[in-house]
């Protein structure tokens, strides 16, 4: 079973380089400074792409001597690219912040086997308790934004994530959650009690392939 307590950086970094096959090929859209993928070909061998359309993020993906291509998810940049074209297509943090998350998610299956998903939970009882009890927009750790400087403009929750996926024949391999300092399996109660949460997925087309052995 794969746990930890949250480590300095990133819980999901971690993570995902535990579950990401030695000498694959990842595409991260939204990759940001490039550090996910630098830690991937250094690591594990793996073949790195990355999609960002910060410019400065994308000098220092160059620094690092991580591929990127400049890029934005929402004006349709995954149909530049063939159907099956890595192993693993990782969206990190990213689905709450563009305006059109089912096509995104519908290509990312398509151009990857296996998609990693994460994404803050808006369903975590701190979110729900600062807006009954204030009234205002809740901050949080994991929600450090106000309602006018928040990148956050899809609002969802696990139960939304689970009855998205259910509803776009999206099938779900495995769910970790970040909760109380550390990361762990989901468990069912975790729609109230997790911070963020992390989906391994894939679609109709690769289910079989997966399932026998040829996925994560």
């Amino acid at each position: 079973m794969v746990t930890g307590r949250v480590p300095a950086d990133r819980w999901d970094h971690e993570l995902i380089e535990r579950i990401v096959a030695s000498g694959t090929s990842v595409l991260d859209l939204g990759c940001g400074r490039g550090s996910l993928l630098h830690a991937l070909r250094v690591k594990k061998d793996v073949r790195g792409q990355g999609v960002e359309k910060d410019p400065e993020k994308l000098i220092e993906c160059v620094a690092r001597g991580v591929p990127v291509i400049q890029g934005d998810l929402d004006a349709g940049l995954l149909a530049t690219f063939p159907r099956d074209a890595f192993d693993y297509v990782v969206l990190e943090m990213t689905l709450q912040t563009v305006k059109n998350p089912r096509d995104i998610m519908l290509e990312m299956l398509r151009v990857g086997r296996v998609g990693v998903v994460s994404f803050p939970n808006f369903g975590h009882w701190r979110v729900r308790e600062q807006l009954l009890r204030d009234g205002r927009t809740p901050v949080t750790e994991t929600l450090p934004y106000h309602w006018y400087d928040t990148p956050n403009i899809r609002v969802l929750t696990i139960r939304d994530f689970e009855e998205f996926c259910s509803g776009n024949a999206i099938h779900v391999l495995d769910r970790y959650v970040l909760a109380g300092g550390r990361y762990r399996r989901m468990a069912p109660t975790d729609n109230v009690v997790a911070e963020e949460a992390l989906y391994i997925v894939c679609g109709n087309e690769s289910l079989t392939e997966v399932a026998d052995g040829g996925g994560i």
